[in-house]
């Protein structure tokens, strides 16, 4: 039985903890601190930390990796591309790999880093993506380093996957992500229940995820270019006719940033 926790880090961050439970082995999600993956180890003892896994270089996703390395001997994996501390295993998209025996497709989605991957566990009956800060819940990453188009693609790749899909990004941005979609979609009912279901997760203090991408293709903007509303919306924004789903998605990205 594979188990998924959440450990709040810095401000908005969480890194995922996978856990084989029957096993006591588990794997580290983007830990860019040490601190909180170690508390839950000490606090769960018998545990084995096997394996840690990154999505992106950015140091809120790295920055604890060698000390947890240093400290439980973890194998780590990384993108190829990317400078990434520790690394032991270079991936590139396509590539499958094993663990806490199960298979994770590697799936490189560059925009918000040039060489950023996901992961997809692509169970027949509860599929799972590591989305890292490529899709967040009713949003997407900051373009640090891609250029629209090449995260336009990515987030197309993801949109893909089966609509069951369960999401795992790594910030607390559901609610201020909702926000912005609404303004881009005000008549729409799906973003308007799941602001107020949102809303009422977090004034109770609890996690607003994993999302599901049935989810997210009915309330993410920034995966509704092609729907009239949200182009409608872009081009008003812009001051001109946006004429394809990706300068629709470009124009509304350019919205997000300074919303």
């Amino acid at each position: 039985m594979l188990k998924i926790e959440a450990l709040p880090a810095f401000t908005d961050n969480y890194i995922w903890m996978l856990q084989d439970v029957e096993r006591r082995v588990c794997a580290a999600v983007d830990p860019g601190d040490a601190g909180p993956v170690q508390a839950w180890l000490d606090a769960n003892s018998g545990w084995r930390l096997s394996d840690i896994l990154i999505t992106h270089h950015h140091h809120d996703h790295v920055g604890g990796v060698e000390q947890l390395k240093a400290r439980y001997g973890s194998t780590v994996y990384g993108p190829a591309t990317e400078r990434i501390p520790g690394r032991d295993n270079a991936l590139v998209d396509g590539q499958c790999i094993q663990i806490l025996g199960i298979e994770l497709q590697v799936i490189e989605v560059p925009g918000h880093t040039s060489g950023h991957i996901a992961y997809f566990h692509p169970d027949a009956d509860e599929p799972w993506l590591l989305s890292g800060d490529t899709l967040f819940a009713a949003g997407c990453g900051r373009l640090f380093e891609g250029t629209p188009a090449q995260m336009f693609t990515s987030l197309q790749r993801l949109a893909a996957l089966p609509a069951s899909t369960r999401v795992y990004c790594t910030h607390e941005y559901t609610l201020s992500n909702l926000r912005f979609a609404r303004a881009v979609e005000p008549d729409n009912h799906d973003i308007a229940r799941r602001f107020e279901k949102t809303t009422e997760l977090r004034n109770a203090g609890h996690i607003t995820l994993p999302s599901d991408l049935q989810t997210e293709l009915a309330t993410n903007p920034f995966l509704r270019s092609g729907e009239p509303s949200v182009a409608a919306a872009a081009s008003k924004k812009s001051g001109s006719q946006l004429d394809s789903p990706q300068a629709v998605f470009a124009a509304l990205r350019a919205w997000k940033d300074s919303f």
